[in-house]
């Protein structure tokens, strides 16, 4: 069966964030071969995270059950400009475009669906007011939830982003979708705000309290540079902020593997199986 990666674009225009032009905007559906652009810092590096940074410690029992039946599943990605693909030397770079290849590698029988539904410059009060329309509607099987980055860089109050991160999450299930929520990148302008630890723990909290999967992207991407040593420009865009086409092609690449284990996994076939 195929893989489409699916990208709405609300904006015809370029988007330009600190002088970098995210042009080649696609058509709704448009598929275009990925590119195959690495940076010279990143040839000596793997694509790799520890184990409990990339595990989803739910079981994802809707994904399951689809998965399980080869039947097409529909996955929406929701956020802003990383989510969208800021940074990326194309659309078909984005991590959602990435995250349907990859699935479609580890899926061949299924029809594999993401649909783009990033917006740039959005927070989440302006990602809610899209849930109908854009996470609801599609009646998809897994909501992929991508908050945090621009209450920060705004230097806002993350306290009052606590109750709707709460509201977007019953939104999801109600919806019977399964849910994952995707924190923050690690890149120079978000470290440089004071806000960020708090819109970390906050995020993590809402995860927890949900009952629903965090995907710590946050982790990932600082063990690429701490641990791993690389450089901030292999995996982060010049802006100093948004991933680059290497960036996010390791991120859904890690993604994807972790949402195959989690809807693959013993516990949540046995779910699966004792719901009648």
């Amino acid at each position: 069966m195929r893989s489409v990666a699916k990208a709405t674009f609300r904006r015809l225009a370029p988007a330009v964030i600190c002088g970098i032009a995210v042009a080649l905007i696609l058509p709704a559906g448009a598929q275009t071969p990925a590119p195959q652009i690495l940076a010279p810092q990143t040839a000596a590096f793997e694509c790799k995270a520890p184990a409990e940074f990339v595990r989803l410690d739910q079981p994802l029992r809707h994904t399951a059950r689809r998965v399980a039946a080869d039947g097409p599943l529909t996955i929406v990605a929701i956020g802003s400009s990383s989510t969208r693909g800021a940074g990326a030397s194309s659309p078909a770079a984005s991590y959602p475009s990435r995250l349907a290849a990859e699935l479609g590698k580890r899926f061949p029988r299924d029809d594999v669906t993401v649909l783009n539904r990033g917006v740039n410059g959005e927070e989440i009060e302006q990602m809610l007011a899209r849930f109908p329309a854009d996470v609801v509607a599609p009646h998809p099987d897994l909501v992929l939830w991508q908050v945090g980055t621009n209450a920060v860089l705004r230097d806002q109050q993350v306290e009052v982003d606590a109750a709707m991160l709460r509201d977007g999450i019953k939104q999801i299930k109600d919806a019977g979708a399964d849910a994952v929520l995707m924190d923050m990148q690690f890149a120079p302008r978000v470290l440089a705000k004071s806000e960020t630890p708090d819109m970390e723990d906050q995020i993590a909290r809402a995860a927890k309290e949900g009952s629903i999967d965090l995907f710590n992207r946050f982790a990932v991407m600082r063990e690429w540079h701490d641990v791993q040593h690389m450089p901030f420009e292999a995996f982060v865009a010049p802006d100093g902020l948004h991933m680059n086409d290497w960036g996010y092609g390791c991120v859904a690449k890690l993604l994807a593997g972790a949402i195959t284990e989690a809807a693959t996994r013993p516990v949540a076939s046995a779910a699966t199986h004792s719901v009648h």
